[in-house]
């Protein structure tokens, strides 16, 4: 038998779509009263990869990663992305959500992301909360997948996720 050890914590990141950046401060703000300090935050950019949110947004949102300061335990991900569903439903706008909110954790290997959605190469976590590996780290860089998003494949979101991975690791 396999001797059983905690977890390594890890870094919680967050995909953030907005309908529109004036109300990033406010989110922000909510954002590290629950999770803490902000360490990196990439540049809001009109999220292209897909019209799959332009109706539900009014348009093309916008889209931005950031990256919390302080570890977590990754069993706190599940928890973490019921708790983000509230924060989308207390920022609807005639009911349409205007802010789409996915948590993941980074660690030295993966990022690793939490969603609602059940497909075949998701893992079952807690109350109807899946994980999907959506990156993985090898060879001096991040690897896709066939299900992993187009923007997380982008240069821009792997350069982001690479140096937050850097500081991540000098940390540890």
């Amino acid at each position: 038998m396999g001797e059983v050890y905690p977890f390594t914590p890890v870094k919680l990141f967050m995909g953030v779509l907005v309908a529109n950046k004036e109300g990033l401060t406010h989110l922000l703000s909510l954002l590290e009263e629950h999770y803490g300090e902000i360490e990196a935050s990439s540049e809001p950019v009109e999220f292209t990869f897909s019209d799959y949110y332009d109706s539900e947004m009014g348009g093309r949102p916008w889209r931005l990663f950031l990256i919390f300061k302080e570890e977590i335990d990754p069993e706190r991900l599940a928890s973490i992305k019921l708790h983000t569903n509230t924060l989308e439903e207390y920022f609807k706008v005639e009911g349409r959500r205007v802010v789409n909110l996915d948590p993941g954790i980074m660690g030295s290997a993966s990022l690793i992301l939490a969603t609602t959605k059940n497909r075949s190469h998701r893992i079952p976590l807690q109350q109807g909360i899946y994980a999907e590996m959506t990156l993985h780290y090898s060879n001096k860089h991040y690897n896709s997948f066939p299900w992993t998003y187009p923007d997380y494949k982008s240069e821009e979101v792997q350069a982001f996720f690479l140096k937050a991975r850097r500081s991540f690791l000098k940390q540890s």
